[in-house]
């Protein structure tokens, strides 16, 4: 499938915001593999989240479409950004349907590009809940370590959802960019 990558703009910030509830949150996020249903309700992101994350210096969220006889298809978005040094990886999100279907990892390829020729960042870091072990595994495959670091999950901020259980933490992840 022909992709094209973007950045974001503020006039994308619906579609991010209803591409990454789908993919997370909700039923409609059961019909792919990432879905965070089991351990957490509430909301995944917000307008406001995705509009700060468009407006930061070296920052940027990262878009996949495909062109269509409708225009162009959002198909899956990421954000990436200058976090101390080290680009950060985070909201990753593949329309549900489409998961496993190879996208995920080529709009991955596209952020660490991204990262390493926009930025010159020696690696990208990520924070995965510990528990998801298949998704750990996606990016072992990858070329992503588990670095052994672990922060507490942000139990009380309903910004990060409403957990279901309460043992959630997350993980560092790494990969150099070299």
């Amino acid at each position: 499938m022909p992709l094209e990558f973007r950045t974001a703009g503020p006039a994308d910030v619906d579609a991010v915001v209803a591409l990454v509830e789908s993919a997370y949150r909700g039923e409609a996020s059961r019909a792919g593999w990432t879905t965070e249903a089991d351990l957490l309700g509430g909301r995944r992101t917000g307008p406001d989240d995705v509009l700060a994350c468009i407006e930061r210096p070296r920052s940027a969220i990262l878009l996949a479409e495909r062109s269509g006889d409708d225009g162009r298809e959002l198909l899956a978005c990421a954000h990436v950004a200058d976090d101390d040094g080290a680009g950060y990886f985070g909201m990753f999100s593949v329309r549900p349907s489409l998961q496993g279907g190879g996208i995920g990892k080529r709009l991955l390829e596209h952020a660490e590009r991204f990262v390493r020729e926009r930025w010159s960042l020696p690696v990208m870091r990520m924070t995965v809940i510990d528990v998801r072990d298949e998704l750990i595994a996606f990016y072992e495959r990858r070329g992503y370590r588990r670095t052994g670091i672990v922060k507490p999950f942000p139990y009380g901020d309903e910004r990060f959802g409403l957990p279901l259980r309460d043992d959630l933490r997350f993980e560092v992840l790494e990969k150099p960019l070299g």
